[in-house]
């Protein structure tokens, strides 16, 4: 089992908890019929859809642009319910410290790597 960055690992975690909660707000958006019902329940599923999947796409370079491009997805939200302010400053938040945390944390680890193999060959 590959268990992948450090950077991988926590931007899995923080879009898998978005999910759970934009499927909450997508609820919530239905519910204050800010929009038609078909469009917020199916896009709504289909943004947790697309989180879910974007925890396996952060394998690859690319799936971090998608990581950003659904946070202006949550961002956008914010225009039809002002109270999801709160929610996508959080996990935004929450993103960017762990992209930010998450590749300190691999270089470090790469270095270490990269001392203990030249330390071993010698």
């Amino acid at each position: 089992m590959r268990s992948g960055s450090v950077r991988q690992n926590l931007g899995a975690i923080v879009l898998g908890f978005e999910s759970v909660v934009m499927f909450f707000a997508a609820l919530v958006i239905f519910g204050l019929k800010a929009l038609p019902a078909p469009v917020a329940l199916i896009g709504g599923a289909a943004l947790c859809v697309l989180l879910l999947a974007n925890t396996v796409l952060l394998r690859f370079r690319w799936g971090y642009w998608l990581g950003w491009a659904l946070q202006a997805v949550i961002v956008a939200a914010c225009f039809l319910v002002p109270a999801l302010a709160i929610v996508a400053a959080i996990f935004i938040g929450l993103w960017i410290y762990c992209m930010v945390k998450g590749t300190q944390i691999d270089r470090a680890n790469a270095a270490a790597a990269a001392a203990a193999g030249v330390q071993g060959d010698g």
